[in-house]
């Protein structure tokens, strides 16, 4: 290992890092006044806040550590992950976001409940909490802590998460969705600025772009890779990475709760877009430092350490000091935002059902109870994601069981009528229990190094889809439909189409978002042409 030289300055700069966020906790605190207010942000948000809380909130430590990690094992292929986010994106704003807004819900699974009733929102809200508990907020702890482990390795995992923990959930608890999101705006700007100094730094001592290609194979540097592949077979980038993306983007309260407090549907598109553009410098300032890590630390003991590494053997006085800022930055955006929306689902879709005549004051009273119990487990799960090999195949495999039949659901009732509440029961119930048949067997495989007999897991994702949409259109179609239901906010149809075309045609091209829709499927082609 390395001397951690961390200075004065780099100190006063993290403490400025720390005031501002308290500051802006408190700041919010005193204008949260209504349900709207914490829990929407007023439904105010405009573009710019709305994609960047996005990428703060998806790239955080757990992008950081997780992808500089693949980077070092597996090279660009991870960058799939990414440019398979933007293109479901752009289908969350063309076809989602829109009718999300029509219904004004608080919560994803409020939306599930009109289209499917009560027993798919429980579901759907059930899982996306243990998710955003087990998997974001949790990761996003582990992640962070190594990091500050290596600043300061006299301090176990264990105290270094619970410290994380209470930090996060206090800014969060006071001021709500409002502080996350402009608290993750600066947040992003931080990210950005400190990843692409890493990068700079570490491209330039390793000699440029030549040099990364005479030192590494060029399977590293190939982003889609053969079926054969051990790690990320193509085909499995139109199943598991396809299917992981839509529920990450399109239905996740974690990620959607920012596009639900935009101040209008323009706005909310191009928030969405925006963050999908954001998305695409993952490959550069989050993968490649990864990759040239391996030139720099050949023999590193632990990829998740390749990252962590880069920071402080690179910068100097200062620019450590930023970066770190940065780095605790991104950390705080994958917690805080997690712990608001596992907080939002638990009070409007249990609490506010049992207790809808609840008034404002006691339903923030409960929001925040939640922040903290939420917290709490989190912190106590975090440091078992070190048992896993793979930190990142830990995340994508979980979310891989679990997304497929949720996926189903919002696929075929936004666009069929026909595909009735007691079909989506019925693929409920068989998604559950092929999950938990799959999570069960990797686990024991994890703890006992069994053989794995199960194909890759993008794969697995990509049958329990197929068999969960099949028993969702069969059971539908041998029952009766729904009635009673107001289809035009729930439905896409080809006249919705046509009225926001007519809708459009004032704007100007660089205003329209489907135009910035096709920009960005040109630049996920030239991506995948040159790489």
């Amino acid at each position: 290992m390395f001397d951690v030289a961390i200075t004065g300055f780099d100190y006063a700069i993290i403490g400025v890092y720390f005031i501002f966020i308290i500051w802006l906790g408190l700041y919010f605190k005193n204008r949260s006044k209504t349900q709207d207010d914490y829990f929407l942000a007023g439904r105010s948000l405009t573009w710019p806040i709305i994609g960047f809380s996005l990428f703060a909130s998806n790239m955080g430590s757990i992008s950081l550590i997780g992808l500089a990690e693949s980077g070092y094992r597996t090279g660009f292929a991870v960058f799939s992950y990414e440019w398979m986010a933007t293109i479901v994106l752009i289908l969350f704003a063309v076809f989602f976001l829109p009718y999300y807004l029509k219904n004004k819900v608080y919560t994803i699974p409020e939306f599930l409940e009109r289209r499917f009733g009560s027993f798919a929102r429980y579901y759907f809200s059930g899982v996306t909490i243990t998710l955003n508990v087990f998997i974001d907020i949790a990761s996003g702890l582990f992640a962070g802590a190594i990091v500050v482990k290596m600043a300061f390795p006299e301090l176990s995992l264990t105290t270094i998460i619970w410290g994380i923990s209470l930090f996060a959930a206090f800014y969060t608890l006071l001021g709500g969705l409002a502080s996350v999101v402009y608290s993750d705006t600066v947040q992003a700007v931080l990210l950005l600025i400190s990843s692409i100094v890493v990068t700079v730094l570490a491209f330039n001592l390793v000699g440029g772009w030549e040099e990364i290609k005479a030192s590494v194979s060029s399977e590293h540097l190939t982003i889609v890779r053969p079926a054969s592949d051990p790690d990320l077979p193509w085909p499995g980038l139109f199943s598991g990475v396809f299917l992981l993306g839509f529920y990450f983007w399109v239905t996740n309260q974690f990620i959607a709760q920012r596009a639900l407090a935009a101040k209008d549907t323009r706005q909310g598109q191009w928030g969405a877009l925006f963050a999908g553009l954001l998305k695409l410098s993952a490959l550069f300032i989050m993968i490649l430092p990864g990759v040239i890590a391996i030139i720099l630390f050949p023999d590193l003991d632990d990829p998740k350490n390749a990252y962590p590494t880069l920071i402080f053997t690179l910068l100097p006085a200062g620019l450590l000091g930023l970066t770190l800022a940065g780095f605790i930055a991104a950390l705080m955006s994958s917690v805080d935002s997690g712990l608001n929306a596992a907080s939002t689902l638990f009070t409007f879709d249990f609490y506010k059902k049992f207790r809808p005549e609840a008034s404002t004051e006691q339903t923030m009273k409960v929001a925040k109870i939640a922040i903290g119990v939420l917290m709490v487990v989190a912190a106590l799960w975090a440091p078992q994601i070190n048992k896993f090999d793979s930190f990142w195949d830990y995340l994508q495999m979980v979310l891989s069981f679990i997304c497929p039949p949720i996926v189903a659901l919002f696929i075929f009732g936004l666009f069929s009528k026909r595909i009735n509440t007691k079909g989506a029961n019925a693929s409920i119930i068989t998604g559950v229990t092929l999950s938990i048949i799959s999570i069960s067997y990797k686990i024991y495989v994890s703890f006992t190094g069994a053989e794995d007999i199960l194909p890759h897991y993008l794969f697995l994702a990509g049958y329990i889809f197929l068999i969960c949409s099949a028993i969702l259109v069969v059971v539908s179609l041998l029952t009766a439909p729904d009635t009673n239901k107001d289809w035009d906010s729930l439905i896409w149809t080809t006249s919705y189409f046509k009225e926001e075309t007519a809708s459009l045609k004032d704007l100007p091209f660089y205003a329209n978002y489907r135009y910035q829709s096709v920009v960005l499927l040109v630049l996920v082609a030239i991506l995948l042409i040159i790489f």
